[in-house]
């Protein structure tokens, strides 16, 4: 049926027995196939017909000229109501939480990501990083390019070349920095060692420096620039001057600080931190600084050591490092997977045989000899199976001469060393525990400086 009321009309759908009178009349066309609409008599704008076909009242059709309509029930009507009233609030809730989350997507994006920028000859930098302040966590976000000049070439390593460069800054002066550039074939290499470098909480004294990270398209080269360190890497050092005991503190004590605060999971300030092995410790691999202190670097073997990361992860990252410091279980490739504490023990005994390197260019002992590496016997670049007949099988460590007992803090340092390259790797010291070593040692009223504190040149 269909009415008006207060001007609008109403339109009722209803079941109804057609032997039955329907607003006080019967309905004789209840056979019909389509729904003509027929004034109620006694009334003025009040129409119903009957139908008996599936949907046959969907379209009314009056006879005098009305207008035809669809009729539905009073749910749809008040669904589309519903409808009209919530669907622009509901929109508006979704552009805000939409807008939010691209916020904190791109905010993520900036910190964690090589952002790239099309331009003739470079991309901007990503982070800088300031050498002050090391226990406060934000990184500056620098999006100018870095004005950046090669200099020289100063190192070439299997997967990049460092070359030494001059930044230029806004006041026209120049800093020296150091270039690290991978090739684009080596983008896992890079990407490695900038996820290391870029945790704001790896930063420390004896960590070299991260500046910022580059991906340059035009060049198809990505790069790492860091400070430089004009004293290069310890081997070199070492092998150019002969040391004091005093610099032997130095170099020793910091090397040690600088991979017992990679191992550790608290920052200087007592923050939480993941701890990371570096896996390639060696001569090659530390930094002299000016004040005669070391710096790690070269992260692009290094593991850092979530509490999350299964066994099966740690075991595919495989057998690395230098054949000539790995230690006997990473050699026979046995390192227990199930305990994460193994990885800083491999990292350890690399870490020995360096200080060894450092002791023996130390004229307290009263015998320096020419510099040579750990296994010095052994050709350039001895292959695993070398080492393991030496490490594993024969059990031989570097040489401890007699003349080191000479000096009663390098005897000392002697127990250390072979305490922390001990064939268990259980048994091993940790980098901490060496730290604590050294500085004993150093304030120990027994140690005397034999007045040999001067490093002369080779």
């Amino acid at each position: 049926s269909r009415r008006r009321s207060n001007g609008s009309a109403i339109i009722e759908t209803v079941c109804h027995d057609p032997a039955l009178p329907f607003r006080g009349q019967f309905l004789k066309d209840f056979n019909s196939t389509s729904c003509k609409m027929k004034r109620v008599k006694g009334t003025e704008d009040e129409y119903v017909c009957s139908c008996n076909q599936e949907e046959c009242n969907g379209r009314l059709i009056f006879s005098d000229g009305a207008d035809p309509v669809s009729p539905g029930p009073d749910e749809p009507k008040l669904l589309s109501l519903l409808l009209v009233s919530l669907v622009p609030s509901v929109v508006t809730l979704v552009l805000l939480v939409s807008l939010l989350y691209f916020y904190c997507a791109c905010r993520h994006h900036k910190l964690k990501t090589p952002a790239t920028k099309d331009t003739d000859s470079e991309t901007r930098a990503i982070i800088i990083m300031n050498d002050d302040d090391r226990c406060d966590n934000s990184l500056n976000h620098n999006l100018e390019l870095l004005p950046i000049q090669l200099d020289s070439s100063v190192g070439k390593g299997r997967f990049a070349e460092v070359f030494r460069a001059k930044l230029k800054h806004a006041s026209q002066s120049f800093q020296t920095v150091a270039v690290k550039i991978f090739p684009y074939e080596e983008y896992a290499s890079w990407k490695t060692e900038w996820d290391i470098y870029s945790d704001a909480e790896l930063r420390h004294e004896n960590v070299l420096l991260f500046l910022t990270a580059e991906d340059r398209k035009t060049a198809r080269q990505y790069w790492l620039i860091t400070a430089y360190q004009e004293r290069g890497n310890l081997q070199d050092f070492l092998s150019q001057h002969v040391i004091g005991w005093d610099e032997l503190c130095r170099l020793g004590s910091s090397l040690a600080r600088g991979v017992a605060h990679l191992h550790s999971d608290r920052t200087p300030c007592g923050r939480a931190k993941v701890a990371i092995v570096h896996r390639d410790l060696k001569s090659p691999n530390v930094l002299v600084k000016p004040d005669l202190t070391c710096c790690l670097c070269d992260f692009g073997l290094s593991l850092r050591l979530d509490t999350y990361t299964s066994p099966e992860e740690l075991a595919n990252s495989g057998q690395v490092g230098t054949a000539r410091y790995m230690a006997p279980e990473v050699l026979e490739s046995r390192m227990d997977l199930e305990n994460i504490e193994s990885f800083k023990q491999a990292d350890v005994y690399s870490m020995a045989l360096v200080l060894w390197e450092i002791v023996s260019r130390c004229s307290a002992t009263g015998d320096v000899r020419e510099y040579e590496p750990p296994f010095g016997r052994l050709k350039e670049h001895p292959c695993v199976e070398s080492m393991k007949d030496d490490v594993i099988r024969d059990r031989l460590r570097p040489e401890i001469p007699a003349s080191w007992s000479n000096h009663m803090g390098i005897h000392l340092l002697s127990s250390t060393i072979e305490e922390c390259w001990d064939h268990d790797p259980e048994a091993r010291l940790t980098a901490q525990c060496v730290v604590e070593r050294f500085s004993d040692i150093i304030s120990s009223d027994i140690i005397k400086s034999t007045g040999d504190s001067g490093s002369d040149d080779k």
